[in-house]
């Protein structure tokens, strides 16, 4: 996969924050190389985070992100503050924009600095504008102009120290799979299937096992049955989507290793331990209990939806109660969990993993168990443990 074909989930979150006009968006700029910010002397001129793909060398596939100023004002300068705080909640490397004639840190600069510490983010603070205001080099801060470019390269140069390519040996399921392997991928053509295109998640999984060496087989459910006694060989693996997981299981022998494209996903994002001990909730639901449902991208649902449709339906027949239920998508994930008996999310491959990182302590913190769709629909399929063994073998 070249870079520019990398997914926003892969790639490392780059984040320029400061107080109004100390020249973020003009920083941000500069270290692109590209016009990607509007520029204003206008203080809160960017007044929604802005997001951009793009390459870094040498570091590679990014996403920058410019941040509204986190000491703006008023009621809707309360709201972009806001905005550019939840932006911490995928960003890998936060770069913290000063302005250069500032004598010391401000107590707003103080406190992003705690909170910074606090999420475990590094961080590199800089004084801007080094053009117009004289500054001598105070400690480890960087000056910096994005007028002249003076030192930008320098700030590139830290960016690149700091922002490793994170967990770069980590892999999707190449590593449960050898040379010369034969994987089927159980993919459902229905009316909630993209067209003409595989998902995200297909895409990646193909990727990974043709880079391990070995061949893709990809089928519908339908025609499953048959592929399995035409290849002549046992398959190392059968992945399929988890809505069609019991159909499949059913299909495929108990001595081929089965899973789901949403547990792959758990595994990769570092969920997989905390998602499959929160679907044992399923199993204690009360009546009125509240879940709440996440995606993590937005989409248009389709009248059979997995989220909002098939796994309540699963449930209600699997516990016999009335459950209710609350939905979420994309940035959308509440504060306060403490309304729900459980939460259950989509396989997370729109998101990267300090984003589900964040929503899983999140909903830790408050106690309140936490799992995704394809353990879900495994669990209450009752199949959780034949689709998690390959991970033990």
């Amino acid at each position: 996969m070249s870079m520019n074909e990398t997914p926003q989930a892969n790639r490392i979150h780059i984040a320029f924050f400061g107080r109004r006009n100390t020249g973020k968006s003009s920083l941000v700029n500069a270290v692109t190389g590209q016009n990607l910010a509007i520029v204003s002397d206008i203080k809160g001129t960017t007044t929604d985070p802005v997001y951009k793909s793009m390459e870094m060398l040498p570091l590679g596939p990014v996403v920058i992100i410019d941040t509204p100023g986190f000491d703006d004002e008023g009621e809707l300068g309360e709201m972009r503050v806001n905005r550019a705080k939840r932006v911490l909640n995928k960003t890998d490397l936060a770069v913290l924009v000063l302005e250069a004639n500032t004598p010391s840190l401000s107590e707003t600069e103080s406190r992003f600095i705690d909170i910074l510490k606090a999420k475990n983010i590094p961080y590199i603070a800089v004084f801007n504008k080094g053009d117009l205001h004289s500054t001598e080099e105070k400690s480890e801060i960087l000056t910096v102009s994005a007028k002249t470019g003076l030192n930008i390269d320098k700030l590139k140069n830290r960016i690149t120290e700091l922002a490793f390519l994170k967990d770069s040996d980590k892999k999707l399921v190449s590593d449960l799979i050898n040379k010369n392997d034969f994987v089927i991928l159980v993919i459902p053509i229905d009316k909630a299937a993209p067209k003409g295109r595989l998902i995200l998640p297909q895409q990646q999984v193909i990727r990974d096992i043709l880079e391990a060496g070995a061949a893709v087989i990809a089928v519908r459910e339908t025609e499953l049955q048959k592929t399995l006694s035409c290849i002549g060989v046992k398959p190392a693996l059968v992945i399929t989507d988890s809505q069609v997981f019991k159909e499949v299981s059913a299909i495929v022998p108990q001595e081929i290793a089965l899973t789901s494209f949403s547990i792959l996903f758990a595994r990769y994002k570092g969920f997989l331990e905390t998602s499959v001990k929160g679907a044992s909730c399923l199993d204690t639901l009360n009546e009125g209990d509240k879940i709440l449902i996440c995606e993590g991208c937005t989409h248009h649902r389709q009248c059979d939806d997995i989220g909002t449709v098939k796994i309540p339906r699963l449930i209600k027949a699997h516990c016999s109660k009335e459950i209710q239920y609350s939905f979420c998508s994309a940035g959308d994930f509440p504060q306060d969990l403490s309304a729900y008996k459980l939460i259950i999310h989509c396989g997370s491959c729109m998101l990267n993993e300090r984003e589900m990182q964040y929503r899983r302590d999140l909903a830790g913190e408050q106690n309140i168990p936490f799992t995704n769709y394809g353990i879900t629909l495994a669990h209450l399929s009752g199949i959780l443990k034949r689709s998690i063994a390959v991970f033990s073998t």
